[in-house]
């Protein structure tokens, strides 16, 4: 089964992280992307650019706009993500917990609903 796990953190203290500390996330993240490829989990993953870079399209009584920027304002912003395919819920928790992410935001865990 395929889930996403949904990768969200504070973009300001992201921007704001020493080199040093920029350098540790890099390299843990690249771990943690190749121990789910030498697993043969991983379906894909991207990082996103800020949510400055971000378009929003909203739609009410039928009519559409379109916003400059992130939509809501939240503490956390979506950084980034993994597809993964595993057995079931559990494993994909399991992965989950490992993802260095974990250690100053949070990863949502969730289930592809499959189009066909």
């Amino acid at each position: 089964m395929k889930y996403l796990l949904l990768i969200y953190g504070n973009e300001a203290a992201m921007a704001a992280a020493s080199k040093s500390d920029a350098e540790k996330a890099t390299g843990a993240y690249m771990a943690y992307t190749e121990a789910m490829q030498n697993a043969g989990v991983l379906v894909g993953g991207e990082r996103l650019r800020p949510t400055s870079a971000a378009t929003t399209i909203t739609g009410t009584n039928g009519k559409t706009k379109v916003l400059n920027g992130p939509y809501a304002e939240t503490k956390e912003q979506l950084g980034g993500y993994y597809m993964i395919d595993v057995p079931d819920l559990d494993a994909a928790l399991s992965w989950a917990s490992r993802c260095p992410a974990t250690a100053r935001g949070s990863v949502e865990v969730r289930p592809i609903w499959p189009v066909t």
